[in-house]
């Protein structure tokens, strides 16, 4: 298994181009960036020299976060959507990343569960469509919270078998399958390898329902049954080979970013090492 880095971990207390030097001086195979980070990145440096860090160092792209809020929309606000995803397309072709990351609508307004479903299932073929040609993958990342329009495991997987395209999967985030109730008994045989990206954390010891991103603390310091993620997944032989880990605790953005980045592949390792072999 190789050791990814998503930004968001240290999203506050370090630039872009720090989170790319200290994550290959501390050996990482891959990083997640989350675009927001972007534009302040572009404002000192290019995409090309970003293209030329990749291709002369260890470390890789691994897919760019997060298209979100794409279903249920406005036929206004969609079209901005796909012009978004388009430009990231370009980008992430461009730079070698492999995914994109797409994460439903979190909203006050309720809809119900046949309305979710159909937008979602259109608008990831639409996706899947535009993307084809670029070799890029979409990853639907459920989030566990009571507004999100997906929020469990099961709820997630049924519209990517429904999508049926081979360039459509999702995010197993080890918070958002703990945050709403999502069990290991939903991870079998027939949908684990429909996982495309790992994110592993963990969280402190709130109720299902209240749980939120700032909630999260590194693998082996909460309650989340990492454990039992690990070994149903390693059990159902799953073929990914990536895990990263993924914060965005204050108290995290407040240390020293080498810090959290050499500890983050510490806690990673340390999770994962009794399930999947380790490139260290």
């Amino acid at each position: 298994m190789k050791i990814g880095y998503n930004v968001a971990t240290t999203k506050e207390n370090a630039t872009l181009q720090e989170e790319l030097e200290l994550c290959e001086k501390y050996g990482y195979d891959y990083i997640e960036i989350q675009m927001d980070k972007l534009p302040a990145y572009i404002e000192t440096h290019s995409l090309e020299e970003m293209k030329q860090f990749f291709d002369s160092h260890h470390l890789k792209p691994l897919s760019l976060n997060a298209l979100a809020f794409f279903n249920n929309r406005s036929d206004k606000d969609y079209n901005g959507i796909l012009i978004e995803f388009k430009k990231w397309l370009e980008i992430a072709e461009y730079i070698g990343a492999q995914y994109i990351v797409a994460v439903p609508l979190v909203s006050d307004q309720k809809f119900l569960n046949e309305t979710i479903q159909k937008s979602c299932v259109e608008v990831l073929k639409e996706f899947s469509t535009i993307a084809q040609p670029y070799n890029i993958k979409i990853a639907l990342e459920f989030i566990g919270a009571p507004n999100a329009t997906v929020n469990t495991f099961n709820q997630a997987h049924k519209i990517v078998k429904l999508v049926e395209r081979e360039n459509v999967g999702l995010v197993l985030d080890f918070f958002h399958f703990h945050a709403m109730g999502s069990r290991i008994e939903d991870l079998n045989r027939d949908n684990v390898n429909d996982i495309f990206l790992l994110h592993i954390n963990d969280v402190d010891d709130y109720p299902i329902g209240i749980l939120t991103d700032e909630d999260r603390c590194f693998p082996g310091l909460g309650v989340i049954d990492i454990s039992g993620i690990l070994g149903t997944l390693c059990k159902y032989d799953f073929k990914g080979d990536v895990i990263s880990i993924e914060l965005f605790r204050p108290e995290y953005y407040k240390m020293n970013p080498e810090e959290v980045i050499k500890k983050s592949k510490t806690s990673i390792i340390k999770s994962i090492e009794p399930y999947f072999g380790v490139n260290v």
